[in-house]
């Protein structure tokens, strides 16, 4: 069994569990925060004999509970014996960590009339055991989010191959750009089908709007330039630690040229390995 099918994460309150919990959700993972030391040998078991329908798991756990650096130890040797899984532990310094906490507003989970500082190296303080078992220890003190999304990625998890989830939607602007955009292209600009008597009843789907939308000279210039585009931005989203992406590509009523557009970026992105998903909002309305 590959050690990162069971990934175990803690470390430093304010050092970036959630934002890992959240990341490796986005992987697959399935993520469980905070639950109790003393349950996780019942989950394990239940994992093991695939009584649970869950692959790959995440698990958050930290000093919120009340006997973690004296009950987690010995847990961990004991379902080390059962499984291969690998022990994440987050830091950084003091200076970062009260920083995070004073632009968050939220309390040290430790802060018992103590001050952020004296919290940060009390748990640091509690929770050396615990560091001295982790099979990875991150320092997250300089790190941005995409720089530590990386790091899991090509370090941890070894996915330098990983794919983005691609959703391409053709639209109309008469009826509104799809909410959940991350890229937009208008092609309003190329000749309209709309305006020829024997297309205008057809769709970007049929062959003759495929033929005398692509025939134009502007739409192939288009179509290179976009292309080219999209192929510096993908490696960069991927690098960023991006998961998912919507592109949409408009035109007037969403039936014609746009159609035909998200058809012609579907199969260039199908050609370079993506996970590619293609909706066509508008195209009988």
């Amino acid at each position: 069994m590959r050690d990162d099918s069971f990934l175990i994460i803690t470390g430093l309150s304010g050092s970036g569990k959630t934002i890992v919990s959240h990341f490796l959700e986005d992987l697959g993972y399935y993520c469980m925060d905070n639950l109790p030391t003393k349950l996780i040998p019942s989950f394990v078991d239940l994992w093991m004999r695939k009584e649970v329908e869950i692959g790959k798991v995440a698990l958050v756990v930290d000093i919120r509970e009340a006997g973690f650096t004296t009950e987690f130890p010995k847990v961990l040797k004991k379902i080390r014996k059962k499984i291969s899984l690998r022990l994440i532990f987050l830091e950084a310094s003091d200076e970062t960590l009260v920083k995070r906490f004073k632009e968050t507003r939220r309390p040290h989970p430790m802060a018992k009339r103590k001050s952020v500082l004296e919290s940060v190296a009390l748990e640091r303080k509690r929770l050396e055991g615990v560091k001295n078992l982790a099979d990875d220890v991150i320092d997250t003190s300089s790190s941005s989010i995409s720089q530590l999304k990386k790091f899991l990625l090509t370090r941890l998890l070894e996915r330098k191959d990983r794919k983005l989830q691609i959703l391409i939607v053709s639209f109309g602007y008469k009826y509104g750009i799809p909410l959940d955009s991350d890229l937009v292209f208008d092609t309003r600009f190329l000749p309209n089908p709309f305006y020829i008597d024997e297309l205008r009843v057809k769709t970007g789907r049929s062959q003759e709007v495929m033929d005398y939308v692509l025939k134009a000279p502007e739409t192939n210039k288009f179509l290179s330039e976009l292309f080219r585009f999209i192929d510096y931005l993908m490696p960069r989203f991927i690098e960023e630690g991006k998961s998912y992406l919507n592109i949409s590509v408009g035109c007037t009523g969403g039936k014609h040229r746009a159609v035909v557009l998200a058809k012609r970026l579907r199969e260039h992105l199908k050609n370079k390995n993506h996970n590619i998903r293609i909706h066509h909002r508008d195209i009988y309305k």
